[in-house]
């Protein structure tokens, strides 16, 4: 059986652990490797690694640092099917889906070679007498990040280009269910010239998390999960004083005005519901319609277009959807769909009669994309995230009415609303109390250089990742205030000055 290790001081480092967390094709049903779970002793040789690059790498020019940074995005660029196709058969989502995830984050890393002007400070001259002020940003020192199984790829790229390009020594912990994208791209990272020692990956599962938020030499940790982890990220992070961004889960909305383009909005819909098996953070969950017309077109087009959705492994070039990551993610995604069925909602397409038909394939991790109408605000349904391919329909009498359900629910990390009116966008935009809005878009997920994250019980901490925030949270600022006594000039000097 194939082992899948740690990544310290720029190799494998295999751990002496003895216990193991199986990784499965989800396609396939199969056990393809085991991964080791870390030891705490695993985290302090990663420490220790990162204590002895760090000197030199926080006093790296950024512009040093920048240049080893777009030598990690040629590779990535250039290996990115192969690192897609990784994704594929660990997590389960099409490769085509797998590839857009990769281009995602590589996004990030071209925000992060511009290390030079993002780190720049501010000055003010002669704030007093002869006396000037400039503030400069500087690294933490080593930051961790805890990523989820959803995003095996994009997620730790929304965290380790920032982190790497703002001096730090950086440990990731990815998740245990597809752990091999991880040493991927470490050993990428290897290849572009980074010193050995900033980047170090620790496979494990809640001990390592525990062990990585307890570390006196941690002095920041970003993940992004579940609420209920998020939240306790967040508060153990904090007990121990380190600097905690922990993004959680989400319920996110779609308002279908009827004046929306109707066609438009139902292809929308499917890839933002159905897309990557709907284990996403930003996928829609709810669609929203205003008026009984609005619902009834809508839901016939939802209808028809579900009996055409592909289903298949992530080597079918047709498939849309792929299977959902494990057997017991599987059983959770079933369980709510039995919940809705017991609450008085309608099941309108129901996922659990999916079977699949191709050779090979019969014991994959599969369900079929299922569909909810009249579900009501007091089903679980509709306040907890399943994180599976399952929309659930709420009719709204009003615009006013849509916007207000949205605000109440617990969560707040994407929305978005479909309409060819300007006046409602506007106000949609104004009103609503989620942190990432698309109009006409399915999933706002920022660009690289706009930051993510959303509102109420979708974020834990006081920055967003990647983009301006994201610099933010990987730097402290310090701010000098300075006056000089007349000095002597020094004499000619004839060389074309470089900088380095």
């Amino acid at each position: 059986m194939k082992k899948i290790h740690n990544y310290i001081q720029g190799a494998v480092a295999p751990s002496s652990s003895k216990r193991v967390s199986p990784v499965y094709n989800p396609a396939t049903g199969e056990q393809i490797a085991e991964v080791v779970l870390s030891t705490d002793a695993d985290l302090q040789k990663a420490v220790d690694a990162a204590k002895a690059a760090l000197p030199a790498w926080m006093s790296m020019s950024p512009l040093k640092r920048s240049r080893l940074m777009n030598r990690l995005l040629y590779l990535l660029e250039q290996n990115a099917g192969e690192l897609a196709s990784i994704i594929s058969e660990e997590h389960g989502k099409v490769h085509s889906d797998a590839l857009g995830e990769v281009t995602r984050g590589i996004e990030v890393v071209e925000f992060a070679c511009g290390a030079p002007h993002l780190l720049k400070g501010e000055f003010t001259e002669n704030i007093a007498t002869n006396i000037d002020s400039h503030s400069v940003r500087q690294p933490l020192g080593i930051v961790a990040g805890v990523t989820p199984f959803n995003f095996p790829a994009m997620v730790p790229m929304w965290m380790f280009p920032v982190a790497l390009a703002c001096g730090n020594a950086f440990i990731l912990k990815p998740s245990e269910r597809d752990p091999s994208a991880s040493l991927f791209y470490a050993d990428l990272i290897k290849q572009a010239g980074f010193p050995d020692g900033v980047f170090s990956v620790i496979q494990g599962d809640k001990n390592s998390v525990d062990a990585i938020l307890k570390h006196p030499d941690i002095s920041a940790i970003s993940f992004v999960g579940s609420t209920p982890i998020a939240k306790y990220i967040y508060e153990t992070g904090a007990h121990y004083g380190k600097r905690v961004q922990a993004l959680g889960g989400a319920k996110n909305h779609m308002i279908v005005m009827p004046d929306a383009d109707m066609d438009k909005t139902v292809d929308a819909l499917m890839g933002a519901a159905y897309g990557s098996a709907g284990e996403r953070c930003m996928a829609i969950s709810v669609v929203v319609p205003v008026g009984e017309a609005t619902a009834e077109t809508l839901r016939k087009k939802l209808v028809e277009r579900l009996a055409t959705l592909k289903i298949g492994p992530g080597t079918d070039n047709q498939a849309e959807m792929g299977p959902l990551v494990t057997a017991t993610h599987l059983e959770k995604v079933a369980g709510y769909i039995n919940a809705g069925v017991s609450e008085g909602a309608e099941l309108v397409v129901d996922g659990r009669d999916f079977k699949m038909q191709q050779a090979g394939f019969e014991n994959g991790f599969y369900i079929g994309g299922t569909f909810f109408d009249h579900v009501s605000r007091d089903m679980s349904i509709y306040k907890e995230e399943i994180f599976g391919p399952v929309l659930c329909m709420i009719r709204a009498e009003s615009f006013d009415d849509a916007v207000r359900m949205i605000n109440e629910h617990e969560f707040g990390n994407g929305t978005a609303i479909f309409t060819r009116d300007g006046d409602s966008a506007r106000s949609f935009a104004n009103q609503i109390q989620v942190g990432m809005v698309g109009i006409n878009v399915p999933i706002p997920v920022p660009m690289a250089f706009h930051s993510f994250g959303g509102w109420k019980a979708s974020l834990f901490g006081d920055h967003h990742m990647h983009g301006p925030e994201g610099v933010r949270f990987y730097t402290k600022l310090k701010t000098i205030t300075s006056r000089w006594p007349t000095g002597i000039r020094s004499g000619a000097d004839f060389v074309m000055p470089t900088m380095e």
